[in-house]
């Protein structure tokens, strides 16, 4: 099966000559950190530290304001969006913004052009702009599945970070190639609770059998639709994870562990503290104990 190259995103350039101008301009906030590496399980996690004292006041700051937004009134971020964060159009029902606040370069949204709920089941057409985009650059793709995933708004938008992330390639995906045996399978290799599916190559995935693999993931993980209001919505919260060769999903029951905010890109292998004090719980706990603990451990291991 070949996938229908029609629906377009904006090129690479396009992106990089974006976040140019939008740095210059004031509108693109980076955060300064420095990355270590800490081996666990034989996978080799990539933990980014807040890097000065200014930028950890300042992200303490920017968290603090998050929770006074959450706490008033809610004004949709992206409607309208931001014009300097606006890369360009993805098709009709998306559009692709550069992620204002951010820890990795060139962090981008696929947002849908109208309000859908974050806890919304993605659609063909999700997974359609999310494959345009890499089809013209090789990224990492993930969705926060709702608050305790790790989303902090509640319009419906997948992520993109572009590869290698910083020189480093995905730091689970040697595990998840190695384990690969059937349409699903688990990993060894990660405590977490998870299912997988090995995908081969993206540009040969309509975004059909991208939805109907997304759905038979959520299925294994205990995830089910439910209808709210005629659309299908998620029975739990889940993070996904969606490479040009892979995806795997996981089911959430808690948003941080010992103080450690945890989204989907924990579960790539990529994990993001303020201090030296969360460097240590990471240190002293071991990466796959924290992600274990921040999904469902609790429950019978899904065996798709």
């Amino acid at each position: 099966m070949t996938f229908d190259t029609s629906l377009r995103a904006p090129s690479w350039q396009t992106i990089v000559e974006t976040a140019e101008r939008a740095v210059a301009c004031g509108a693109l906030r980076t955060f300064d950190t420095v990355p270590r590496i800490i081996e666990d399980g034989g996978v080799s996690f990539l933990v980014r530290q807040a890097a000065n004292l200014a930028r950890k006041e300042e992200a303490a700051k920017l968290a603090a304001k998050s929770a006074a937004d959450a706490a008033s009134e809610w004004r949709d971020p992206f409607s309208p969006c931001e014009p300097a964060l606006r890369v360009g159009d993805i098709g009709e029902r998306h559009l692709l913004l550069l992620n204002k606040f951010n820890v990795l370069a060139r962090h981008l949204l696929v947002v849908t052009t109208q309000f859908e709920p974050q806890e919304a089941l993605l659609d063909a057409d999700d997974f359609g702009a999310l494959l345009a985009c890499l089809r013209q650059f090789d990224g990492l793709g993930f969705y926060n599945g709702g608050a305790v995933a790790g989303s902090s708004q509640p319009h419906k938008h997948m992520q993109v970070v572009p590869l290698p992330i910083d020189g480093h390639a995905v730091p689970i995906e040697p595990a998840v190639a190695g384990a690969r045996n059937g349409a699903l399978f688990r990993v060894p290799a990660l405590a977490f609770e998870h299912a997988a599916a090995w995908l081969g190559d993206a540009s040969r995935v309509t975004p059909e059998y991208a939805r109907e693999t997304y759905r038979a993931l959520l299925g294994a993980i205990g995830v089910e639709a439910l209808d709210v209001a005629g659309a299908a919505h998620q029975s739990a919260p889940y993070n996904l994870l969606v490479t040009r060769r892979w995806m795997l999903a996981v089911p959430r029951t808690v948003a941080e562990v010992e103080g450690i905010a945890i989204n989907a890109l924990g579960f790539a292998g990529s994990l993001f503290v303020r201090d030296d004090a969360a460097r240590r719980i990471v240190e002293t706990l071991g990466p796959m104990t924290l992600l274990a603990r921040a999904s469902r451990p609790d429950a019978r291991p899904a065996r798709p």
